[in-house]
């Protein structure tokens, strides 16, 4: 199966842009055991966009999320039906290498994890294990640490211990960890979930810039991030997609009463 392509109206003098979708969920339901996480998911991922995933806890978002890139592989006794596509390939055919997938869809949590090591040797720690030369490295990791906003910041301390940073960057260089490994498809669970505002709009000023050339899937940490840093956005209730649309549409005119609710305070 190929990619398939949606061609949107950019708003200027009628231009138009042609997105592909990136991945494609199609009749996706997620089982724990008995209890059923989510059911009959319908969904696309397109490229060059942030995409929120967002709801009350317990919806099936990180379920989702961690579908994307199989982490839900060895949970004991989850199981699932349906499909999970990436440009237009079953990630869940046998034939897939489960490390080159998580390196074409890398995700990053909601606590920032890194290495004790320095912020040098966080970034090149999965290429140097692919092999990577000296000069390759250093060059990998100067991209990755720019395409994270966080380039500047730490250029003069390259060798100084990666727990030395603030909250905020030690997020974006786990970010920029993941982008060390080139992938196409970035995950992100609550990333500033334990950020204060300022370090929160350095990373979601990070994301807008990283769509560029990523599709990012974004479970927010609220409905006020979702509502700023998303292109399109899905509506989750007790594992079901209530609703999907555009960000300005979902956010300011639903059309489904739940996700009205939702989105108003008068649930969740």
């Amino acid at each position: 199966m190929g990619c398939s392509t949606d061609i949107f109206g950019t708003g200027l003098k009628g231009d138009l842009v042609v997105q592909e979708k990136k991945m494609m969920v199609q009749d996706f339901s997620f089982y724990y055991d008995s209890f059923q996480a989510l059911k009959n998911i319908n969904l696309d991922f397109r490229s060059n966009e942030i995409f929120t995933l967002f709801g009350p806890a317990r919806s099936g978002k990180t379920t989702l999320l961690k579908s994307l890139n199989r982490l839900t592989d060895f949970i004991y006794g989850a199981r699932h039906s349906g499909t999970i596509l990436l440009d237009g390939k079953d990630i869940y055919d046998p034939k897939w290498n489960l490390t080159q997938l998580r390196r074409r869809v890398g995700i990053v949590f909601d606590l920032p994890t890194p290495l004790p090591m320095s912020i040098f040797d966080n970034v090149a720690y999965g290429p140097k294990l692919s092999g990577k030369t000296k000069t390759s490295l250093k060059n990998m990791v100067e991209k990755a640490l720019r395409s994270a906003v966080l380039w500047e910041e730490v250029k003069d301390r390259l060798n100084t211990s990666a727990l030395r940073l603030s909250g905020g960057q030690q997020q974006r260089l786990c970010i920029a960890r993941v982008l060390a490994l080139e992938p196409e498809v970035l995950l992100l669970d609550e990333p500033c979930s334990g950020l204060d505002p300022i370090s929160t709009t350095s990373i979601e000023e990070t994301l807008v810039q990283l769509k560029k050339e990523y599709t990012i899937i974004l479970v927010p940490h609220n409905i006020q991030q979702a509502s700023r840093v998303a292109d399109r956005a899905g509506f989750f209730l007790n594992g079901e997609l209530v609703e999907v649309g555009p960000a300005y549409q979902i956010f300011t005119g639903p059309k489904d009463r739940r996700t009205e609710d939702y989105i108003t305070g008068r649930f969740g």
